[in-house]
């Protein structure tokens, strides 16, 4: 079967950024100048096509990662618009997790912002190649080289900059290329050819410097460009490209370029960039993953003649089309009708009609190749991070982490014609979002819905009440507090019951013992000889997991603990599942009460930037909210502060900063890790639990 399309000439990418830098206008941008629209979206008047959620539309953030697929110059280039606010950051982790290369977009006035930083540690750990666009160079304030400069400091990145800015501020006009050696001039209307000139001769040492710095970072991993600038010949321009795309695969360097995406100025050169530097599906390693029945690690070649596999990393419930689920071919090819198998969850599933996404636009076809990106209907039992593969030859590819949420809220419904229409919504968007869940606690009968901070909770909320017609009540937001242990301890559980006939009988001795922060839970069989049967280890260690779901001083989950079964003893007739089950629980919760048992509270990064004449009552207001500052960095006339917070100080903090500052300061949280709470706070928590 021929391809589709040639797979040297795809680019799946990602346009990555802190909130406001310019993602969703540069591809806007990139969309209008490949031919995909015929009319320039807007953010802020509600017309972006990439943000086509009413939420989006309202508020003007980019809240769930959207897809599209553009041309240009013979070449296909699948995009995913992300979101830039670190409550969506599940939206930029799995999109980074099927992408090949990315964009990383960076405000000239701002530099390198808190989430910037997050997005970039993402890119790296899923070794993304990126470039970057160095946006909003038409703004008062935007400094190119301080912006470099922030790359290689804050992000402990090599830039290499491709391109330098003609004019900054108001004055900003066009682009020199360091490549090529000319420079291209803009006059901000969409539909006007860039002119090229000559560099002009103001410009011409600065040029000279920077293209002299690009060649002799080139050489240090080229060898034909050390010969050729060792021996003093010119190099040619091809050949500085050929070097730069090696450079930027194997993520030893970042090709930077800049412009105005807003004005129209640098996004065709940026078009080049992508189609030059970043890689194709044909560049990257084979796809690593474990054959299910072996259990041995195994390659999937990028080759349509190999076996199919594919990873579901996101699914949307359309209010048109049904369940989508959105899947990134990395073997074989998928046709729509074929059956193929889930190996996460082992279950075969029917792939129904294929869909080429634009936003909420679709586009059918009727197989997608290798290094396809698409959306299908029909898989009913396929979710986030799930593998489909070859019925006859099944893989489980490397799956998706995302974070734990951090704040909850209760939600109930206001009539009980809302109570079946709210589970039917909280089921869908829970599919939706991995880092939205939903729990029920028993004690108050309310519904729990927790999430990475309190705008995602809210934006869940709004899409429940317009998208699903609920009629919802909300309480306050809640801090998602844990419980550890601090000390190892032997403990005893026992289960007897006798009430004529059988009775239940389970006897078990665990150790417990604290594991680092983030360690999560470890079960450990080490019964030697017989003392208990083995099929009734599985029992203890699910009553062990369920007591940890409700912590001893105050019902939170207990973390970080290693669990190792050593002894024990059984009855003939007696011992059962159920009564193993119930003694792990019960050493379990005793375990717990006598190893010094703690709440963690989690810790937010919080970024502020402010004028300096209200950095006093910043400080002042951080320090009674239990905050310690890390660090102070003057940029231009503002100051930005680097602070650790509780995250059960930050409630309304966007208010509180707005007032203490005239409404002239920004903020920005993330979640940093769970820390141990003070002994008085402790008090006061464990008092209220006890009282509820």
């Amino acid at each position: 079967m021929p391809r589709s399309f040639p797979l040297e000439k795809i680019r799946n990418i990602g346009v990555i950024a802190h909130i406001d830098a310019g993602k969703t206008t540069v591809t806007e941008r990139i969309m209008y100048y490949t031919g995909r629209t015929y009319k320039i979206g807007d953010v802020d008047t509600g017309t972006a096509v990439m943000d086509w959620m009413e939420e989006e539309r309202q508020r003007g953030i980019t809240i769930t990662a959207a897809a599209t697929t553009c041309y240009w110059q013979d070449h296909r280039i699948n995009i995913i618009d992300t979101p830039g606010h670190v409550d969506f950051t599940a939206e930029v982790e799995r999109s980074l997790r099927v992408l090949d290369g990315g964009v990383v977009v960076f405000d000239g006035v701002a530099g390198v912002e808190a989430q910037s930083e997050t997005v970039w540690r993402q890119a790296d750990r899923y070794r993304v190649p990126r470039i970057c666009f160095i946006n909003k160079m038409d703004r008062v304030g935007a400094n190119f080289k301080r912006t470099i400069s922030m790359i290689e400091n804050r992000l402990k990145a090599k830039p290499l900059p491709i391109q330098l800015p003609l004019g900054s501020g108001e004055s900003f006009e066009g682009v020199i290329d360091l490549i090529e050696n000319k420079a291209w001039h803009y006059d901000g209307k969409p539909d006007t050819e860039p002119v090229e000139t000559a560099i002009p001769e103001s410009e011409r040492k600065r040029c000279d410097k920077y293209r002299q710095a690009l060649i002799e970072k080139l050489a240090e991993h080229d060898d034909h460009i050390l010969e050729a600038y060792l021996e003093g010949h010119e190099i040619s321009p091809s050949t500085m490209r050929q070097a730069l795309r090696k450079v930027t695969l194997e993520n030893k360097g970042v090709p930077t370029l800049c412009g105005s995406a807003l004005r129209n100025k640098g996004v065709q050169p940026l078009l080049d960039a992508i189609i030059s530097y970043l890689p194709s599906p044909l560049d990257m390693p084979p796809v690593l993953a474990i054959d299910t029945a072996s259990e041995a690690e195994v390659t999937r070649a990028v080759s349509d003649e190999a076996p199919f596999s594919a990873l579901a990393f996101k699914v949307v419930s359309d209010p048109f089309v049904g369940r989508l689920v959105y899947l990134r071919v990395y073997s074989g090819i998928m046709k729509a009708g074929s059956q193929v198998m889930n190996s996460t969850t082992g279950r075969r599933e029917r792939i129904g009609r294929l869909l080429l996404m634009h936003a909420n636009r679709r586009e059918e076809v009727d197989a997608a190749d290798t290094g396809s990106i698409v959306a299908t209907l029909g898989l009913k039992n396929t979710f986030t991070a799930d593998t489909l593969c070859d019925v006859s030859e099944p893989v489980l590819l490397e799956s998706i982490r995302f974070p734990e949420p951090v704040v909850s809220i209760s939600i109930e419904p206001k009539t009980r014609a809302d109570q079946d229409k709210m589970s039917t919504a909280l089921q869908k968007l829970t599919e939706e979002d991995p880092t939205f869940k939903v729990t029920y606690n028993e004690e108050t009968g309310q519904t729990i819905i927790s999430g990475m901070g309190e705008l995602h909770l809210e934006v869940i909320v709004n899409r429940m009440i317009s998208e699903f017609g609920v009629g919802a009540k909300v309480g306050k937001p809640r801090v998602a507090y844990r419980e550890t242990i601090t000390e190892s301890i032997k403990v005893e559980g026992r289960f007897v019951r006798q009430s004529g006939g059988h009775g239940q009988y389970g006897h078990v001795w665990l150790e417990l013992e604290p594991l680092g922060r983030g360690g999560g839970f470890e079960f450990v069989d080490a019964i030697k000889g017989a003392t208990i049967p083995r099929k009734y280890v599985p029992a203890v260690e699910t009553g062990v997991k369920e007591a940890m779901e409700t912590g001893v001083l105050a019902g939170y989950p207990v973390v970080d603990v290693k669990a190792t079964i050593y002894d024990g003893s059984y009855h003939d007739v007696d011992s059962s599942e159920l009564a193993f089950k119930m003694a792990g629980s019960q050493a379990l919760r005793s375990g717990v009460r006598k190893a010094k048992p703690v709440i963690l509270e989690p810790i937010m990064k919080l970024e502020v930037v402010a004028p300096e004449q209200f950095l006093g009552d910043i400080i002042g207001d951080l320090n009674a909210k239990r905050g310690h500052i890390e660090h102070i960095d003057s940029q231009g006339d503002t100051y930005v502060l680097r602070c650790l917070i509780p995250l059960a100080e930050t409630f309304g903090y966007a208010t509180r900063v707005r007032s203490l500052t005239q409404g002239r300061a920004t903020h920005s949280l993330e979640y940093y890790k769970y820390r141990e709470l003070p002994a008085e706070l402790t008090e006061e928590i464990t008092e209220k639990a006890v009282g509820r």
